[in-house]
């Protein structure tokens, strides 16, 4: 039996986190060494945005794209809190690995 797909919505910043980078993947561990390898040309490259500080988990795609397009559209506060809740240290945290 197939393993259901898991979908996740991240959010990575820079060494001293001025700046968030909000984004949409189904292999989380992947995305993020892409990110911090500038397999990537434009904003994290550009930025050095390579550490990975918030996600969540979705069942489906279309629900990660509606929270991704949500979490884009927060003010720097209400993104900051997210990330507080769950990691109020700021510490850059693992991805975790999909097994499918």
């Amino acid at each position: 039996m197939k393993t259901p797909k898991t979908f996740f919505v991240y959010m990575l910043s820079n060494y001293n986190n001025k700046l968030l980078y909000i984004g949409f993947t189904s292999d989380l561990a992947q995305r993020v060494h892409k990110h911090k390898t500038g397999f990537y040309d434009g904003f994290t490259k550009k930025y050095n945005i390579k550490r990975l500080l918030y996600f969540e988990t979705y069942p489906n795609a279309e629900a990660a794209i509606t929270r991704e397009k949500q979490i884009k559209s927060y003010n720097r506060s209400k993104k900051n809190k997210l990330i507080d809740d769950v990691n109020p240290q700021w510490r850059e945290i693992k991805a975790p690995i999909n097994n499918f």
